[in-house]
């Protein structure tokens, strides 16, 4: 009737099966074709950067992308899946400049901008290769045939359209302003760029300088000698000095001169002790008001060593100064509200190249602007440190300044400081002319939009998504690199006359090109071909050259709703369908990545009424991070990574998807390892699979005797198939609602949950039923396996999502031709409210509890599942639940394992109390006065606490109201028995052994060992066979006193103390059970 199923399972060989069939038989395509097409759920592949080969942090957010998408599917979906592929920015670039051994921008210049671009999309099509394979083999499905791809010429136009909307509404700007700068990859990087490279507890100077006040300023001290009254400032980046232009202080608060070792010092007096300690007295206090204007001696003249100095004009804008202006302008005190006294010294060192506060100072103050570093970070022209990297010059500047005796004291700090996310290099603030999107204009729409949005986990809407959006600043999404998207913009080669415009599509370059032969010839949107084109300036008729950056590849890959489509050039009714996203996915960092990109677009193309709607998605999962087994980030350099092929070749794909799914919520990180994975597919998997086999094994033996399983019994439902119905129809309600609100891991646990209790409860308790043999009126054993059965099937259905091809599998096997050929192309399981009742499921969640409770007390005394007891007393809470459990009395007495059993709701009638405080709760709470209650709950009658704080009450001692949380009660049983309770539930067993009880024990155990060797000899489950027995005078005596259990339980038409014969078709086993002796043998019978 149905295919044999190997209990001893690969799951990676039948995933390599499973695999075939889908791709024989085009079941993808046929999910996404079978579904109508009016009933679309949009989903977005955020596209991967495809700059290496992906790792198991990946695998996550892939299954959890599927998950979902395979769910709505089952509901009716039609859900079209276009992968995606994030191909250029810098990642990419520093891969190939490692293969080809490049350090600079200059050495790839020298090797050519044409050829280096054309080995990064070579690299970039190596990696989507490897990418691909990981996607199917991890069942992520997606049309991976037509992706969409962001170095190709139709992407990158449609990018070009939105640059060319935003600059026609004025939200487009080039600014010379300080940005995170990468010395290194000699780029800007974007505000989200920096928030995912922050490192912790870095090392740098903390260094004190003297700034020494000039003679002409010390007029406005009496009693100050010459050339001995210095301003002490305070900083972190002694490489930065030499730019210094000005000093800023607060001008409300209070300074002080101090004399310290000679010298006259001027410090905020809040600060004056921390850093000169108890060896200073204070000469003079002044308001910080008073200060401003005070002219100081510069530490360095950049401008007498050939070094550009520009200054602030009238009008905000940086003027270059020749070298006698430079020299005749001084460096001053201003004011400046930014200045702290939480640390430093209440004097901030200001240079306006190197900081976006300073550099706005700068603007207001019209200070001196010093560059005196270049973009790759090098110090220049005969300063403390030149040629060095600025990180390295610090030590010399330190010893410079030292020798000078301009060096108060220097010690080393630990704080937070970013780095390059791509190549791990120091950021440095740097100020340099970018182009900036206005994304401050639209920042109220923004915050509005995140309002729509269904975040899960939740707390990402108001906490690190709405803090990044109320904190939002202006884009800078101009790149100065080689591979990326260039930007449309021209300007005029006349400098007086400056005109810009943007280019918005390929028709309007055409249509401004000096020469339009040379568009139309133009097979490469890509730098170098594209800087050849030139325009014809509108304003004046000179050329045009376009400006040599590129765009952030963030921006690219925000750009995808419109860009997949070529919107709007081709596909309008396409784009229109598939826009806004019902549903992305993707890691916790993505909040200030792609979620932002996406969302900032989407707003602002909105606001300048180029797309009809201002959110790009609806429902979004933001997963947390992948850690090891030990719960530590995972990197290379400590070798703890985890490669994803090794993973699935040892436990299939299956596996590692459940593993994510159900280890933890959405947004939590998760440790992960091969051993982890394993325990999951033990604990799950395989128990899923042992059910399976257990029925296909029985339904094919009993199928040759006419019964069919899947055929509906013509009785009514004993009480055990009730229930498990019940609770299969509340499964299939807790996953859908589960799911609906997209909780992978509450879906999983509630369907590890069901298997557990299908297996360990149901398929156990009905074992008996499926062994014996068929009658032709057997209506119970036809209602076991037509239960069985729909359970099967609807589990098929319900984990379809979440394991496919374990679910392929059954699913292939158990439904009959005629029914969907794949589970993935079924539907999803409907709730049959009929078959819920509620009642019932209480019953039986009431008996499995008292069941786990008494194994739990058996174990305190070790006595083995399968050893009778004379006597066990139950506890419940309840004169309900008393009668629920009288009415199930049979079943309590085969489960407990006893002779009889007790039903009482007064446990102090078997157990006495001990009261003692929950110290982790009420230690905080009541500190010194613990100890007293504690002595009070000693000589409190335990009983009366234990009532007043059922059900919720409280208990007043010593003044302290206390409920049930706050108190630890421990059950102290009479002797001789053992006890386990939970909460108001108890069960106490009678730990006493008879000699009879002891025997029965020891049959049971010897059935035990006989099964076992059936399975080791690889047995039908339906043979009849002979068993020998020898052994201890124990286990003689149980096998002839339980001999007609024995042979009933085992199918032996024999059972025979002697040696067995000398026979191969007989096999034989040692045995050991608490120290007895013996040996078992057994033979099949001959038909």
């Amino acid at each position: 009737m149905f295919n044999p199923v190997d209990s001893k399972v690969s799951f990676p060989d039948l995933e390599t099966e499973i695999l075939k069939f889908w791709e024989e038989h085009k079941i993808f395509q046929r999910s996404v074709d079978e579904r109508p097409e009016e009933n679309l759920f949009i989903f977005y592949e955020g596209p991967p950067t495809a700059n290496a080969r992906p790792g198991i942090h990946h695998v996550l957010p892939r299954v959890l992308k599927d998950l979902i998408t395979r769910y709505r599917t089952m509901r009716g979906y039609r859900v079209s899946r276009k992968a995606g592929w994030d191909t250029h920015g810098l990642p990419v670039e520093l891969e190939v400049e490692k293969e080809l051994g490049l350090r600079s921008k200059p050495e790839i210049e020298a090797y050519g901008i044409a050829e280096f671009n054309e080995r990064c999309r070579n690299s970039v099509s190596k990696y989507v290769l490897e990418w691909e394979r990981l996607s199917e083999r991890i069942a992520f499905w997606a049309d991976l045939e037509k992706p969409y791809v962001t170095y190709h010429n139709d992407y990158i136009e449609t990018v070009w359209w939105i640059f060319g909307q935003l600059w026609n509404s004025g939200l487009i700007y080039q600014d010379y302003r300080t940005t995170p700068h990468c010395p290194r990859c000699e780029t800007s990087l974007s505000d989200h760029e920096v928030s995912l490279g922050y490192k912790e507890d870095i090392s740098d100077p903390s260094v004190y300088i003297k700034f020494r006040v000039s003679a002409e300023s010390l007029r406005n001290f009496k009693d100050i000698e010459p050339a001995n009254l210095f301003l002490l400032a305070w900083t972190t980046t002694p490489w930065t000095l030499s730019g210094n232009t000005a000093l800023a202080v607060n001008e409300d608060a209070t300074y002080g001169i101090y004399d310290h070792e000679g010298e006259k010092l001027i410090i905020a007096q809040e600060l004056a002790e921390s850093i000169l300690g108890e060896d200073h007295s204070l000469l003079d206090s002044v308001p910080g008001s008073s200060l401003t204007g005070l002219v100081y001696e510069p530490l360095y003249q950049p401008e007498l060593l050939g070094i550009d100095v520009s200054q602030f004009n009238e009008s905000g804008l940086l003027q270059k100064l020749d070298k006698d202006e430079a020299l005749n302008t001084v460096r001053r005190v201003i004011p400046a509200d930014f200045v702290s006294l939480s640390d430093g010294t209440g004097v901030v060192h200001i240079a306006p190249a190197f900081g976006g506060e300073d550099f706005e100072l700068g603007r207001s103050h019209n200070l001196l602007f010093i560059q005196p570093v270049d973009r790759s970070g090098i110090v220049q022209n005969e300063l403390p440190g030149a040629g060095d990297f600025v990180k390295d010059a610090d030590i010399k500047v330190i010893a410079d300044l030292e020798k000078r005796g301009l060096l108060f004291k220097s010690e080393v700090i630990k704080h937070t400081y970013p780095f390059c996310w791509r190549c791990d290099s120091p950021l440095l603030y740097y100020a340099k002319p970018s182009w900036y999107i206005a994304t401050t204009r639209v920042r109220e729409e923004l915050i509005k939009g995140n309002q729509l949005i269904n975040w899960h986990p939740d707390h990402i809407k108001q906490g690190r998504f709405g803090n990044w959006l109320e904190n939002n600043i202006d884009w800078a999404f101009s790149r100065e690199r080689y591979w990326g998207t260039p930007l449309p913009f021209w300007g005029c080669e006349d400098s007086s006359c400056a005109a810009i415009v943007c280019i918005g599509s390929r028709s309007e370059l055409l249509e401004m090109a000096t020469s339009p032969s040379e568009v139309e010839a133009l097979a490469d949107l890509h730098r170098p071909y594209i800087d050849a084109i030139t325009l014809d300036c509108p304003e004046c008729g000179k050329l045009m050259h376009r400006v040599s950056e590129v765009a952030d590849a963030w921006f690219d890959s925000g750009a995808m709703p419109y860009a997949q489509w070529h919107y709007p050039f081709e596909n309008q009714e396409e784009f229109t369908k598939h826009f806004p996203a019902d549903y992305i996915c993707e890691g916790i960092d993505q909040t200030r990545g792609w979620f932002y990109t996406l969302h900032a677009e989407a707003t602002l193309l909105n606001s300048v009424k180029a797309i009809p709607e201002g959110n790009a998605y609806k429902n979004v999962i933001s997963h947390g991070h992948i850690l090891d087994e030990e719960g530590f980030k995972m990197s290379k350099s400590k070798g703890n990574t985890v490669e994803p092929w090794d993973v699935i070749d040892a436990h299939g794909a299956d596996a590692i998807r459940w593993y994510m799914f159900n280890v933890a919520p959405a947004g939590a990180s998760r440790r992960f390892s091969s051993d982890l994975v394993a325990e999951g597919l033990r604990r799950f998997q395989l128990t899923l699979w042992n059910t399976y086999s257990f029925f296909v094994s029985y339904a094919n033996i009993d199928a040759a005797e006419g019964l069919d399983p899947r055929q509906k019994p013509g009785i009514p439902a004993p009480d055990l198939d009730r229930w498990l119905l019940s609770e299969l129809n509340l499964l299939v309600e807790d996953v859908t609602e589960a799911l609906e609100n997209y909780d992978a891991t509450a879906a999983t646990r509630q369907i590890d949950s069901f298997v557990e209790g299908l297996s360990n409860w149901y398929v156990r308790r009905s074992r008996r039923r499926f062994w014996r043999g068929t009658e032709a009126d057997d209506g119970t054993k036809q209602s076991a396996y037509y239960t069985l059965y729909v359970a099967l099937t609807t589990l098929a259905r319900l984990c379809a999502p979440f394991v496919p091809f374990m679910s392929e599998e059954i699913w292939r096997n158990l439904v009959p031709e005629g029914s969907s050929e794949s589970v993935h192309l079924a539907d999803w399981p409907t709730i049959e409210n009929e078959k819920i009742d509620r009642v019932l499921s209480d019953e039986i969640a009431l008996v499995r509890k008292i069941a786990s409770l008494g194994r739990a007390a058996r174990a305190q005394s070790a006595l083995k599942i399968r050893q009778p007891v004379g006597e066990v007393i139950v506890v419940v809470r309840s004169d309900q639940e008393e009668e629920t459990l009288r009415r199930n009395t049979a079943l309590i007495l085969e489960e407990l394992n006893t002779k009889s059993v007790q039903i009482m709701t007064d446990v102090s009638e078997v157990l006495t109390y001990e009261i003692k405080p929950n110290l982790p709760v009420l230690g905080p709470r009541l500190g010194k006065e613990l100890n007293a209650l504690r002595a009070k709950l000693s000589e409190s009658d335990p009983e009366m606490i234990v009532n007043g704080i059922k059900n919720g009450g409280v208990v007043t001692i010593l003044g302290h109201e206390l409920k049930s949380d706050d108190l630890l009660v421990e059950h102290r049983p009479r002797e001789g028995y053992v006890a386990t309770s939970e909460g108001e539930y108890a069960v106490v067993v009678n730990a006493d052994i008879t000699r009879d009880l002891f025997l029965e024990g020891l049959a049971r155990e010897i059935i035990r060992r006989v099964q076992d060797l059936r399975r080791t000899a690889d047995f039908e489950l339906s043979d009849r066979i002979k068993t020998w027995y020898t052994g201890d005078e124990n286990l003689k005596e149980a096998a002839v006193a339980y001999a007609e259990y024995i042979q009933d339980e085992t199918l032996s038409t024999e059972l025979e103390e002697s040696i067995p014969p000398e026979n191969p078709l007989v096999f034989t086993s040692d045995i050991e059970i608490d120290g007895m002796v013996g040996k078992i043998a057994v033979q099949r019978e001959q038909l």
